[in-house]
């Protein structure tokens, strides 16, 4: 039932939502963040014009930023309207198909082998029935020393007020996806190493955010110790990005 939801999701949230998705990541408050995660993430992957895997990629924004950059990007995603708001996306930047080229498929079922030098999913594999499936997938599409970066929210997720109002209307998963359920199912599956890293939320509200307390105080000394457990001590049940090697 829930890739049916993800298949007629652009239907339902009608055309204000279809604007939104187009414009992101301009049309969003979190625009800031999603601009610095994007950000963060292309840090952490090879020089263009490396293989992009971009799953899940919706209205294709993350994909034409990577494209945008010099990567060579493949965007997947289930939903046929989705894929056709990808490509307009395509065209209003001007990107050419040996830029950026979309596909319509399931994340979980896909046939790519040894394709790409990175996969992503950004905020998207909390959406699958089969996260063991979906990583399968990516697996098998990347080059031997290839990686898979994965930035998806933690524990907590699924109870959201948010992501519970978002299965009742459009009929999606919003399933939680720490850190150790990804590193869990990316060793069974075959990859050899893995690193976590603090979402660029959590470094936002620490370092940008209030003014931190005098580091004296009780209230400092607990800032401090967040800081120190966010740098050395990745917390496995809170949201994330996690990098998979082959």
């Amino acid at each position: 039932m829930s890739k049916d939801g993800e298949r007629s999701y652009l239907e339902k949230i009608g055309e204000a939502g279809r604007v939104h998705s187009l414009g992101k990541p301009f049309s969003d408050p979190l625009c800031g963040i999603n601009l610095v995660s994007i950000g963060l993430i292309m840090s952490l992957m090879r020089q263009p014009p490396a293989g992009v895997l971009d799953l899940g990629c919706g209205g294709g924004w993350t994909s034409q930023f990577l494209a945008r950059r010099g990567y060579r990007v493949t965007g997947q995603d289930i939903s046929e309207d989705m894929i056709a708001l990808a490509n307009e996306n395509r065209a209003l930047h001007g990107l050419s198909d040996a830029q950026l080229r979309f596909v319509c498929g399931d994340y979980e079922e896909l046939g790519f082998e040894a394709a790409f030098d990175h996969a992503i999913f950004f905020d998207s594999l909390h959406h699958a029935d089969d996260e063991l499936g979906a990583i399968r997938s990516a697996y098998r599409a990347l080059k031997p020393g290839g990686t898979l970066i994965t930035h998806e929210p933690g524990e907590g997720h699924a109870a959201n007020p948010i992501s519970i109002e978002a299965m009742r209307l459009y009929g999606v998963n919003e399933r939680d996806m720490p850190p150790s359920l990804i590193i869990r199912r990316g060793l069974e599956v075959g990859f050899s190493g893995f690193r976590v890293m603090p979402m660029p939320h959590e470094l936002n509200e620490i370092f940008y955010g209030k003014p931190p307390p005098s580091l004296w105080s009780k209230k400092g000394l607990r800032f401090a110790r967040r800081i120190v457990d966010l740098a050395f001590r990745p917390n496995m049940r809170a949201g994330a990005i996690v990098v998979l090697t082959k």
